[in-house]
């Protein structure tokens, strides 16, 4: 009995072990990264062309509404010329480009469209000509069977006129 206290102890004392590392994990996690920045802001070891020091996670900015008026991150990017001249972009110039970025788009949208159009147009046109030509060709058919109709119907007259005659002089049917 006592020896199953010592081991109850035992596992409380790993589990609350367990537990004190990973609150300190979560706590470096947390803490680290700004505190590391800040180090490396006010080191001297570190020369001036170092790349971007800022802090931009991923999720800060979901947390943060989105638009122009936006300077939750005035410090990102401003070793890099290329963004830094992106951003001196004033409003009016990145809308105006964000428009002709657009209207480039629907151009090209709109003459795909009017290409698939006149495809269709000519496949419409070409299935039109190819039922003509079978509404013509059974046309022809129709007047060709009414005609074998006529034929035979008069061929048939013909064959009981002939077959009439016969019999009256004097022929029978052996089959």
């Amino acid at each position: 009995m006592a020896h199953s206290l010592q081991k109850g102890r035992c596992s409380r004392g790993l589990y609350r072990l367990v537990l004190f590392l990973v609150g300190a994990v979560l706590v470096g996690y947390n803490v680290g990264p700004p505190f590391h920045a800040r180090i490396k802001k006010n080191s001297s070891v570190f020369p001036a062309s170092c790349p971007c020091f800022c802090e931009c996670s991923s999720e800060l900015g979901l947390a943060l509404p989105l638009g122009p008026n936006n300077d939750s991150f005035t410090d990102c990017g401003k070793h890099d010329p290329e963004l830094s001249a992106e951003m001196e972009k004033d409003t009016v110039a990145l809308l105006s480009e964000e428009l002709a970025l657009q209207k480039s788009v629907a151009n090209e949208t709109l003459q795909r469209s009017k290409e698939l159009i006149m495809d269709a147009r000519k496949a419409s046109s070409h299935y039109q000509r190819e039922a003509e030509k079978c509404t013509a060709g059974i046309e022809t058919c129709e007047e060709a069977r009414e005609r074998a109709e006529k034929d035979l119907g008069e061929e048939s007259r013909l064959s009981a006129l002939w077959e009439k005659r016969a019999r009256e002089h004097g022929w029978k049917d052996d089959s």
